[in-house]
């Protein structure tokens, strides 16, 4: 459960510590005092997507804190990203959001992302917002309430790798079904760029040896030039002697005492050691010299292929490698086209066999749907009975479709408000209170099947009075008893039925707007009911009538802790 919220900055709150309790908690307070803004902190902390603007005005950063205790270790998000709760069972979530839109998240001190902040929030604590009813309008919404239910997964896994089998083989079958004008211009076009890439004879790598023998050829003057001169330095010419000769000749000055040793001997072994490499030099150098010969032929012919491979390289590629793979490809697709009737005999016999596996599978997915959904009508009529619609009938129809990634199921919520009514379409005929009490319905019987220990319910009594106003609190104290609850609530009934009361308050100090939140004993409750009730003047009458609220509301709880033992 959760047991401590902290908040630091957080629109108008600068800080707050709240303790919440087993049990039913409730939230209440004057319209605008900051009740939403605490469930806004509250879901920043559990990932939720937030904006900078939700920092105080005038503050660098905004922080909270959930302290979630009697947490299990083996929750998958947990597991998944290696995080141990305490020895307790205590887990604590960190969130500080920048002004600057970065996000620091930690889990018991390690530093996870908010996606991962966000897993595992969702594991800890849901939150079920005012705004929740209208999702029952979206009947693409349904099937997935259904398949929550049910516990679907394994088929609805095993459907989709079918269903994913059987779309990939018909884009296959599409890609190569053409008629024989279109397949008569793409074989058309498939040999002309064979052709001409295979004429021009392409190797890899000769783009950059044709780029250095061209410099060299376009340069020739510069080049004999450059050998001559490093020749004659080397080795001389009839006239005068080069480097090679000279060191020759120290070599052979120092060969007379080189046997005296010390630096003698390691200056002539140096030399010796020189003239050698001056040697090599001075042979590669002659060889490239007469080696080389300038033919205006050679150049033109090189001009022409580069230009020829300019002109290729921009239709089929920027490099000769790609132009080759090119290649490959076009071969590749002609040969599917020429054999493409083959293919597609042998694609479409796949094709059917798939589609008999998907089909089969979209069976078995309609048939656990079915039977889920019969239990869950039974269930949710159950709750709505509690919840003051014990007239109401609610019935999921479950009709074919053309088959997609879901199924062949079109999942719809049909419900009739008034006796002699037919059944219809909830988005055509459910008001605003009956939108929320079926989906508080459908909250809690979705939430008892999930492992998370704390519900948060934010105004979920919208549109709801009266006596449906009492099942609705009557029915989240049945629901405290095997979870916390969270409420932020405009009801009496409702904040009297809480086990633990909060007051959110909003005052002023020098200038600025601030917001308090308060645990408050029996006497401050029954003056807040008595203000929920008839508004800022409280006269003796509503507080008699707030003291005999929670007085009913204790002798109803009395009797669930009874009808638990």
């Amino acid at each position: 459960m959760l047991q401590l919220l902290h908040i630091e900055n957080i629109a108008v709150i600068q800080e707050a510590d709240i303790s919440f309790q087993p049990g039913f908690n409730a939230l209440t307070g004057e319209t605008g005092a900051g009740k939403s803004i605490v469930i806004d902190a509250l879901g920043a902390v559990l990932g939720s997507r937030t904006s900078r603007d939700l920092i105080r005005t005038g503050a660098g950063k905004a922080f909270v804190s959930a302290e979630f205790t009697g947490v299990p270790s083996d929750l998958p998000g947990l597991v998944e990203n290696g995080i141990t709760p305490d020895e307790d069972g205590a887990l604590l979530l960190q969130r500080e959001i920048m002004a600057d839109g970065k996000n620091l998240c930690r889990v018991n001190g390690r530093p996870v992302t908010v996606a991962q902040l966000r897993q595992i929030g969702n594991e800890l604590l849901n939150i079920h917002g005012q705004h929740d009813g209208t999702q029952l309008l979206d009947e693409e919404q349904h099937c997935g309430y259904l398949d929550r239910f049910g516990r679907v997964w394994p088929q609805l896994e095993a459907y989709g790798a079918c269903f994913a089998s059987m779309m990939e083989l018909r884009h296959k079958i599409r890609s190569l079904q053409m008629d024989e004008a279109e397949k008569a211009r793409k074989v058309d076009s498939l040999h002309f760029q064979i052709d001409e890439l295979e004429r021009a004879n392409l190797k890899t790598g000769e783009e950059e040896e044709l780029n250095a023998r061209r410099d060299i050829l376009r340069n020739s003057e510069k080049y004999i030039s450059a050998l001559s001169g490093a020749d004659y330095c080397l080795s001389g010419d009839d006239d005068s002697v080069g480097a090679l000769a000279q060191i020759r000749e120290a070599e052979m000055a120092l060969a007379g005492v080189k046997n005296l040793g010390g630096q003698l001997a390691e200056l002539a072994e140096r030399l010796s050691q020189m003239r050698s490499e001056v040697y090599d030099l001075a042979e590669i150098v002659r060889d490239l010299k007469e080696d080389f010969e300038f033919s205006p032929a050679e150049l033109d012919a090189l001009e022409s292929r580069a230009d020829q491979l300019y002109r290729l390289k921009k239709k089929y590629g920027s490099t000769v490698e790609e132009m080759l793979e090119y290649l490959d490809r076009c071969r590749s697709e002609l040969g599917e086209i020429e054999l493409a009737g083959d293919t597609l005999e042998q694609l479409e016999k796949k094709l059917r066999s798939a589609e008999k596996r998907a089909a089969e599978a979209a069976e078995a997915l309609t048939k656990v749907r079915k039977a889920a959904a019969g239990e869950l009508e039974q269930r949710i009529l159950s709750e709505l009975r509690d919840l003051d619609m014990g007239k109401v009938r609610f019935s999921i129809e479950i009709v074919p479709k053309e088959m997609d990634a879901t199924g062949m199921d079109q999942v719809r919520f049909l419900m009739s408000a008034n006796a002699g009514e037919d059944l219809k379409p909830i988005s055509k005929i459910a008001s605003g209170g009956e939108l929320a009490r079926i989906m508080l319905a459908l909250k809690n019987v979705l939430a008892e099947q999930e492992r998370v220990g704390t519900l948060v319910f934010d105004e979920v009594d919208t549109g709801v009075s009266g006596r449906a106003a009492q099942r609705v609190a009557e029915k989240l104290a049945a629901v405290s008893q095997g979870k916390q609850v969270l409420c932020v609530t405009h009801l009496p009934q409702l904040a009297a039925m809480a086990d633990t009361h909060f007051s959110v308050e909003k005052g002023e100090e020098k200038g600025r707007t601030y917001t308090r939140v308060i645990c408050m004993d029996s006497e401050q409750r029954k003056a807040e009911l008595a203000r929920i009730t008839g508004g800022s003047r409280i006269t003796p009458a509503l507080l008699k009538s707030a003291e005999e609220l929670m007085r009913e509301a204790e002798i109803y709880k009395e009797g669930l802790h009874h009808w638990k033992k």
